[in-house]
């Protein structure tokens, strides 16, 4: 079993940043990938980026130029930096990583941190 912590949500101004934190842990075999989800109230989670192993990052339309997604493969973490904070990017922020068995991708998710964009 995998268990993936989130942490670093917080209520921010307008134009403010914050980075969150994704910490993988348990019987992982071989990261496949690991990204960032988001859902606000009322509406389907929705991806906002994720990594690969060894190919790029790709970021939802919304985000583009305002997020960035990295990971630290020494210690199973990825990060979500944003900036330029809007309130339509208010949603709890999921983390997902695949992980890759012999072929056979299993999905795993965090618990979710919240992030309030308001004045």
């Amino acid at each position: 079993q995998v268990q993936l912590v989130e942490s670093g949500g917080d209520l921010v101004q307008p134009g403010g940043s914050l980075r969150l934190s994704c910490a993988a842990s348990g019987a992982i075999f071989s990261i496949y990938s690991m990204s960032w989800y988001r859902q606000a109230p009322g509406k389907q989670r929705e991806l906002v980026a994720a990594i690969p192993s060894g190919g790029n990052a790709n970021y939802a339309d919304s985000v583009k130029g305002r997020f960035t997604i990295s990971r630290d493969n020494t210690k199973n973490t990825a990060y979500l930096q944003m900036n330029s904070l809007k309130p339509e990017d208010t949603a709890v922020y999921y983390c997902n990583l695949e992980d890759a068995y012999y072929g056979i991708v299993t999905t795993y998710w965090g618990q979710g941190t919240q992030v309030t964009v308001s004045s």
